[in-house]
This record gives C-alpha cells, structure tokens and sequence, in this order.
C-alpha cells in the first residue's frame, strides 16, 4: 500500500512536466511564428507599397537587352542601379532616393520614395515598383525584389564609381541584399551601353547645344567692364532657362587672372576693361547636354593673350578636324596638346582636354589617365554616334588662361560640331 501512495505523486510530477515542456515549446513556437508574420508583414506593406501593373516600351526594351547581352559577357545576373543617369537611361526616370534592379533576362524592378509613385508611374517604364516609407523600406523592398526574381545566390553588379561607402554599406546590408549573393563591379555595364548614342539621342543633343548656343550669346553680351562673374553666369541661366533648359550641370564664369583656374565657378569678382573672361555652359535639356567654352576679351585685348588663344583655337580646331569613327581618344589628346607643346607651352597645359557627352556633361569615354581616375575602363576606339566634347581643360600661362570647347558628334565621315556660337576672343 506505501508503494501507492508515490503513484499520485508520480503522476502529478509527470503531468506537470509534460505540461512545462508543451507550454515552453508553444511558446518558442509562438515566438518564432511572431516574428515571421512580422517579417512577413513588412514585405507585405508595413513599409512599403507594392505596384506590379507596370508597363514597357520597345526603346528601353532594347535598351535593357543590350544591358543584359552586357551583363551575361562579363557574368553578372543583376544590376542594382542609384545613379540618376543611369536608371533615366534604362527606365526613362531617374532620381535620387531611388533604386532600379534590372536582371540579365531583362526584369526590370523600380524603388522609389511612396510620395513620387505616381508621378514616377506616368514616366518610366519597368516590371514591378515599390513605393517605400523610409530607409528601412527601401531596404526591405530590394529585400524583397531580390527574392522574386530569385536572385539569392547571384552575382550583382553596383556602381563603384558612384556609390560612397556609406551607400555601398547600405544596399549590400543582408536586409537589403541577400547574404549569399555577391555584389560586384558592375560599372563598365552601363557606361559602354550608354556610349553610343540613338538617332533620337542625338537629334536632342543637337537640341541641348543649341540650347547652349543661347546661353553663350546671351553671356558674351553680359561681358563688360563692371558686370560681375555671377551676372554674367545668371545672363546665361535665364537665357538657356527660356529656351527650354530643364537645368544646368556647373555654369563657370572666370574673369582676369581667375581664367588661370581649370574650372572657376562664378565669383562677385567685376570685369575690368582688357580682362579676358572664361565662360563653360552645361545646359541639361530633355535629361541630355552639350558642353561649350568660350574665352573673350572686355575690351582689346594684349598681344600675349591673342597669340595664347590664336594658339589655343588652331590646336582645337586641328583636333575637332580629326574626328571620325576608329579615332582613340589618345590621338585626339595627342593632338592638341601636341601642337601646345610644340609651341613651348609644354608647361601650361593640364589636364584631359576632351571627354564623352550624353546624359552627364562628362562621361566615357574619357582619355586614359582620366578614366583610370574616374575608375572607368580605357577608351576603345571611337564609333560613330559617340559624342565628344573637345577643348576641355586649357592653355594656362599664370596671369590668365584660354579655352575654346565644343560639342562634337563622331560619324564615319569626319566631325559634326554640335555647338556653333563664335570662336572669337573680342
């Protein structure tokens, strides 16, 4: 009978035991399940708003196929894309606070802040969108898009020349960016598809030197004794504004011996009478630019200044007489340095005098030298339908500095220039 007396204790004790073991495991369960649906949550919404009735169009189509034929050759499955230009090129919209994750078989997926969605929605053209809260949004919402597409496991290409640490560090964050994909280099992707221009390219580039053109007339006849840089760079503005400008990459206005500075940004500085004035518009129109340069004299000018721009302008015009499709961009800045140098001006030159046009003011193809600084791959000879601008950078003797620049369009036959305002110091 003594033995029985344990059986109601045993029992008990065995009850409770098991009872602790279910209400733990419910409640790990419980957790676990908590903090999925949480997740969950977030990617449902909580964070950010999905759009999947997107719309294509056969230009960026073709556009975003050329991209992937890209990416295949050099390996890489996706490209993760924050650069304005770069997402304006392949979606017709590009912004800051944004994304755009294009895959090799043509996916196109947009992040955009959860106010601009409609207005990026009547613009661009893409697969799926998100419109996020915050940055935590944003991350969730690449989260998100990389496990769609089911990119987990890929090899993605980023914007190297682009991305500051900081950003880098964010988009490849595991909220953002699956651990077990790798981010690579995908720079040169976007920069060789980009470099040979469409007719329609082309036709609003022509557009954006003319543009360009304006303001300079406008600029040249602000020059006078007593006007200060920035009136002169403001004369420019409005008149590039009303010829249909969208905006402006830097206006430089340089006057007296500030024309000694590679790129003088405009100054309260007043034009006196013999100064020489450094005048380098960028006008932006339809997403597109030109580049122009212009130097003159408020007033007549010295016999050393006109021999220095006499110079300067041959050595431009030689060069801008040797484009055409198979030049490199080694003979074109050979040339014009070259004829510097054999004047004895070997010291007073600096810098790349020419560089590719397009979306951005300056972009591949850039010489050597210059691309290795702006982590761009070397130039390849150039094709026809590349534009260059020729007569960057100067000839700078200490006391002032001269340059002539122009917009110039690569064809088989020879050079387009695209930018027709007076080459004349006064």
């Amino acid at each position: 009978m003594k033995k029985l007396y344990f059986l109601p204790l045993f029992l008990g004790l065995s009850l409770f035991i098991l009872s602790f073991f279910k209400a733990y495991t419910f409640e790990e369960e419980g957790k676990m399940e908590k903090q999925q649906v949480s997740h969950q949550e977030h990617l449902k919404g909580e964070k950010f708003i999905l759009h999947s009735e997107g719309r294509r169009s056969p230009k960026f189509d073709e556009r975003i196929k050329r991209a992937g034929e890209l990416m295949k050759e050099q390996g890489i499955e996706a490209l993760l894309l924050t650069k304005p230009a770069n997402m304006f090129y392949l979606t017709g919209d590009g912004r800051l606070c944004a994304y755009a994750l294009v895959t090799f078989k043509g996916k196109m997926a947009l992040g955009v802040p959860s106010t601009d969605m409609k207005d990026v929605m009547a613009i661009a053209y893409f697969d799926e969108m998100a419109g996020f809260e915050d940055e935590v949004g944003m991350l969730h919402s690449l989260h998100n898009f990389f496990e769609k597409f089911g990119l987990e496991k890929a090899k993605v290409g980023l914007e190297n020349t682009f991305l500051t640490v900081s950003m880098k560090s964010m988009l490849t964050h595991p909220h953002a960016m699956p651990e077990t994909a790798v981010a690579v280099d995908g720079t040169e992707v976007m920069s060789r598809v980009r470099m040979v221009k469409s007719r329609e390219e082309i036709e609003i580039i022509k557009q954006a030197a003319n543009v360009a053109d304006q303001g300079m007339k406008a600029a040249v006849e602000a020059v006078k004794p007593g006007a200060t840089e920035i009136e002169i760079a403001g004369a420019a503005e409005a008149a590039m504004r009303k010829a249909d400008a969208e905006g402006f990459y830097r206006t430089y206005v340089a006057s007296g011996p500030r024309t000694n500075i590679a790129h003088g940004l405009p100054s309260y500085r007043k034009i006196e009478d013999g100064d020489l004035v450094m005048i380098d518009l960028h006008p932006v129109y339809h997403g597109y630019c030109a580049d122009i340069c212009r130097t003159v004299c408020a007033g007549k000018p010295t016999a050393k200044q006109k021999e220095a721009f006499d110079l300067f302008l041959k050595a431009q015009e030689r060069t801008v007489g040797l484009v055409k499709a198979g030049v490199t961009m080694l003979d074109l800045e050979e040339a014009l340095q070259g004829m510097m140098r054999e004047a004895g001006h070997g010291e007073h030159i600096f810098g790349p005098p020419l560089h590719g046009v397009g979306i951005e003011f300056e972009e591949p193809p850039l010489p050597s030298g210059h691309a290795f600084f702006h982590g761009e791959k070397e130039a390849v000879p150039l094709e026809e339908g590349v534009v260059v601008s020729i007569g960057n950078c100067g000839l700078y003797l200490g006391d002032f500095g001269v340059r002539v620049e122009d917009t110039v369009l690569v064809t088989k036959e020879g050079p387009l220039v695209l930018s027709t305002f007076k080459r004349r110091l006064y």
